[in-house]
């Protein structure tokens, strides 16, 4: 399996435990030492796989109330021991889709290649700004 194809199965594999409300998936393949970029505050983002932890409960919560995590597009690009993607996803309720049927959320994982292993080591999502 190429370097792209292994990066690809560890996103998908994340945002199906994402959208299963799976904890553990949803932090396996993280470093340590992670950098996210979210959109609810803190603007200045969290660090360390702790912090990245506890930003997950509440939004499993919103997405009980009938919301959706899912992978639209996928591009991986990977090196020796760096690699980059970027995906576009479905996030959101019924509702904002029926307010906003292009409504996306914009991913970008950076990932370090430690001990034969591919590791997040920064996720910054973002919506586009509505105004």
């Amino acid at each position: 399996m190429t370097d792209e194809q292994q990066i690809r199965e560890l996103i998908e594999r994340w945002a199906a435990a994402v959208h299963a409300g799976d904890l553990p998936t949803v932090l396996a393949d993280h470093a340590s030492d992670i950098v996210m970029f979210d959109v609810p505050p803190p603007e200045r983002g969290v660090r360390g796989l702790d912090a990245y932890r506890d930003t997950w409960p509440g939004f499993f919560e919103w997405q009980a109330s009938g919301a959706v995590f899912e992978i639209e597009s996928l591009d991986v690009t990977a090196g020796a021991d760096v690699a980059f993607a970027f995906a576009l996803l479905r996030c959101g309720t019924p509702a904002d889709f029926e307010r906003d049927p292009e409504h996306r959320l914009r991913l970008t994982i950076g990932l370090r290649k430690l001990d034969d292993r591919w590791v997040v080591t920064h996720e910054h999502h973002s919506f586009a700004d509505a105004s």
